[in-house]
């Protein structure tokens, strides 16, 4: 499936302009100085390394001071922004529909031994399949996906999880009110196809659809090979006593003697993947016990029917054996068309990665040495927006490449160098902050004084699962009196 763009821009510098305009009314505290920070990111020369550089900036007009206490001291309305990020023009797919793509990434602070609120980020280490814990602040992060194969996305909204959050609930609260916002800003109506949300194994698929299934979307995620899900249940005999099954046969991902015969089978010729076969299994679910997630729910638990589809490719860009991707949707009674609609959405959500290489590489989100969280929020929005203001400009920005560079069609110019051109870009867009008032810096602290009030110090959150023996057990760390005598 090709996701293809159908918006239609009548004034690319109205809309950016607008946009400006709105996210300058955002900015409830140092807003002058928030708006200049912003515009110092999209205007710098090659990446951002340090938050003292963007201060040197020609668009920056204040002082590193100023820039440092306008991300702890100011304020930006986030729910306004929210709704202004959602009344953007997004992309859709061929059918229309919007395809939302979710994930987490971490704002890695291994030796912010002062910053509290930080949890254990699984992170890849140099070794194969090798995880490092790594103490950071993980961030939810929502996109709307790009046409075809780009680096384009579509950043929505981002949310930063709480010591103790569940990732499954708090996404589907978080693409809960996306979804409402996105209805009323007109991007949904009666009658359009449903909203495909696309996640990674990391995410609990089918919990993630029960959450949802009263809104106008449906579910695709990818699942681990190990996994093992129920057929329906069978119908029941005449003159069997006793309790009706609630579930039926197995269906084992890695044994194909109870795969049975598949409902639908596609090839597909591709140019980076070879040959593509797919094949799925209408009405597959997992059987869920009172346990993990599901602790609270209460009586019988919901067979979450959907469909399991396999994919295999014939060979990868990399080299390296290609292995078998298991997914599962939401739908039920899945056509060959949908089949090769849905796994081709899935390689789509991979797009969202170069979304975070640009944030924390060329834009700097993970940079800044910020110290309280809400900061970081307010820092992690400003690149929020930065982002949607070159998504914004790609209609007017010229090709800057370097010598050693190839030209680029201007339909398939980078947001690395839409960047480049946005200084040129800048000046005929609006620019609501106002210039800074003449003044001197403060005395700062006495030479000589001491200070006496030590920043205190805050331990890593571990995530322990629910009704587990380090839950239920709960030791003291005040240390016990020793015996003198």
């Amino acid at each position: 499936m090709s996701l293809l763009h159908h918006v239609v821009r009548q004034d690319p510098f109205a809309e950016l302009s607008r946009f400006r305009g709105e996210f300058y009314s955002c900015l409830t505290r140092r807003a002058d100085a928030l708006f200049e920070l912003a515009d110092a990111v999209l205007c710098a020369d090659g990446p951002v390394r340090s938050l003292v550089e963007l201060s040197l900036v020609g668009e920056h007009r204040r002082g590193h001071g100023g820039l440092y206490d306008a991300l702890s001291a100011g304020r930006v309305d986030v729910a306004r922004l929210r709704r202004a990020l959602a009344g953007v023009s997004l992309p859709r797919a061929a059918d229309g529909r919007l395809v939302l793509a979710a994930d987490l990434t971490c704002w890695l602070r291994p030796s912010a031994h002062t910053s509290p609120q930080r949890i254990l980020c699984h992170t890849y280490g140099r070794g194969k399949d090798q995880h490092i814990p790594v103490p950071g602040w993980p961030y939810s992060v929502i996109c709307a996906l790009e046409t075809g194969r780009s680096s384009w996305t579509a950043p929505l909204d981002a949310l930063r999880l709480a010591p103790g959050d569940d990732a499954a609930t708090v996404t589907a609260r978080q693409m809960r009110e996306l979804i409402e916002r996105l209805i009323g800003a007109g991007q949904w109506k009666n009658g359009d196809p449903e909203i495909l949300i696309v996640v990674d194994a990391g995410y609990d698929v089918p919990r993630l659809a029960f959450l949802l299934k009263d809104l106008p979307v449906q579910v695709l995620g990818r699942m681990r090979s190990d996994r093992v899900l129920r057929r329906a249940a069978p119908p029941r005999e005449r003159g069997v006593r006793g309790r009706p099954p609630r579930h039926g046969g197995e269906f084992v991902f890695g044994d194909p003697a109870t795969w049975n015969t598949p409902d639908t089978q596609t090839v597909t010729e591709t140019r980076l993947y070879g040959t593509a076969a797919a094949r799925s299994w209408d009405r597959l679910h997992p059987r869920l016990t009172h346990r993990s997630a599901w602790t609270a729910e209460l009586g019988a638990l919901p067979a979450i029917e959907g469909t399991v589809i396999r994919l295999q490719v014939e060979h990868l860009p990399s080299g390296a054996t290609p292995k078998p991707v298991w997914l599962w949707w939401s739908g039920t009674d899945a056509t060959t068309a949908d089949v090769d609609r849905l796994w081709q959405a899935f390689l789509r959500r991979f797009d969202i990665e170069h979304t975070f290489r640009l944030f924390k590489q060329t834009l700097g989100w993970t940079c800044p040495k910020i110290r309280s969280p809400e900061a970081a929020d307010r820092w992690t929005w400003l690149i929020v927006v930065v982002f949607t203001q070159l998504r914004l400009a790609r209609p007017l920005a010229a090709d800057l490449r370097r010598p050693w560079e190839k030209p680029s069609p201007p339909d398939r110019l980078t947001p690395a160098r839409v960047r480049r051109d946005f200084r040129h870009l800048r000046p005929k867009a609006a620019c609501p902050a106002e210039v800074p008032k003449s003044s001197r810096p403060g005395p700062g602290r006495p030479l000589g004084s001491k200070n006496t009030r030590p920043t205190p110090r805050h331990d890593v959150h571990t995530v322990s699962k629910p009704g587990s023996a380090k839950q239920r057990t709960k030791k003291s760390t005040t240390p016990r009196p020793r015996r003198t005598g």
